[in-house]
């Protein structure tokens, strides 16, 4: 996703840009992508490989194999908060793939430390978000209203929302949850989780949110709560921060090197309910502290913006075709 809206972003810039592949089944996309790199060889300059790591990471040596071979500078772009565990699974084909870069990039501290064992440095420039869609609403005085937008797959554990939500109603009755996100398999047992809670008056399923949605229902909140147990830098997170939602979340993966506990979030263990609800408790009882929350996540949200990003991937261009030129 970061990929297709940097494309889309330059392109409106003024950059001819070469955008491959949106094709879902992952032989489609190798034909497309292995096919446009042919035929296009001799139109790209600069081969950006966005990379996760996993069954993807076939797809992605190819890439940067063929991009050495027609002589493309290449910047790699690391994604996806599994690639740690995927690169000390397979250190000896990170390695291969990765001292192909001229440039290495990772949204989060996280990321680049994780390369740093293997060898490599990364430069640090955050995912970018239409900061000017999202509507900043300042939060001091916040009700139990809950709003969680990630996919229903396990890494993402939404049980954990709904078990937050459940513990939360024994003191405030009144809270709600907003749940929303694509199916990846998980919601059916999700929605059952809901039903034996008894939680259906209270919980709504939104589904997969688009940029208005995310707004509309992002507004009609006063609390952000995610609860991944495998995560980078999370655009949901960053978009909650642009909207003033003080945000709840768990501390795994480059979370914590995104949000400071206390100043732009609280962070609590994973899976942890009832640090969670206690997180909810104080911004509930403690304005001062939402207040806060709210003000500065907009501050952080406001590094994610284009104007900000831009400026840091012309640099990066900037140096890869420096190097081209010596």
């Amino acid at each position: 996703m970061q990929g297709q809206i940097l494309s889309g972003l330059f392109k409106d810039a003024g950059y001819s840009v070469i955008a491959v592949s949106d094709q879902l089944s992952r032989s489609l996309r190798m034909a497309d992508v292995v096919s446009t790199l042919v035929r296009r060889r001799n139109n790209i300059d600069v081969l950006i490989i966005d990379t996760y790591g996993g069954l993807s990471f076939v797809l992605e040596d190819v890439a940067s194999l063929l991009g050495r071979r027609f002589g493309q500078k290449i910047v790699m772009c690391l994604r996806g908060g599994a690639m740690p565990g995927f690169m000390a699974q397979h250190p000896d084909w990170t390695r291969r793939v990765l001292s192909r870069a001229d440039l290495i990039v990772a949204p989060s501290e996280f990321l680049a430390r994780a390369i740093a064992p293997y060898g490599f440095q990364a430069r640090v420039i955050p995912n970018v978000i239409g900061l000017s869609d999202y509507h900043y609403r300042h939060r001091q005085l916040v009700s139990p209203r809950l709003f969680w937008m990630r996919s229903f797959h396990p890494i993402y554990n939404p049980t954990m929302a709904l078990r937050v939500l459940a513990r939360l109603q024994s003191t405030r009755p009144e809270a709600s949850l907003v749940i929303a996100g694509a199916d990846k398999g998980f919601e059916a047992d999700v929605r059952r989780l809901a039903g034996e809670l008894g939680l259906n008056g209270s919980v709504r399923f939104s589904g997969f949110l688009d940029g208005e949605g995310k707004v509309r229902e992002g507004n009609q909140a006063d609390i952000f709560l995610n609860t991944s147990r495998v995560d980078n830098m999370p655009v949901a997170i960053v978009e909650a921060c642009a909207m003033g939602l003080p945000v709840v979340t768990t501390a795994v993966g480059g979370i914590p090197d995104l949000l400071t506990d206390g100043q732009t979030g609280l962070l609590v263990s994973d899976d942890d309910v009832e640090a969670a609800v206690g997180a909810i408790h104080r911004l509930l009882n403690e304005p001062d502290l939402a207040g806060r929350l709210s003000a500065n996540g907009r501050r952080l949200a406001e590094c994610s913006s284009w104007g900000q990003v831009r400026p840091q991937w012309e640099q990066v261009f900037a140096d890869v075709m420096a190097c081209a030129e010596l």
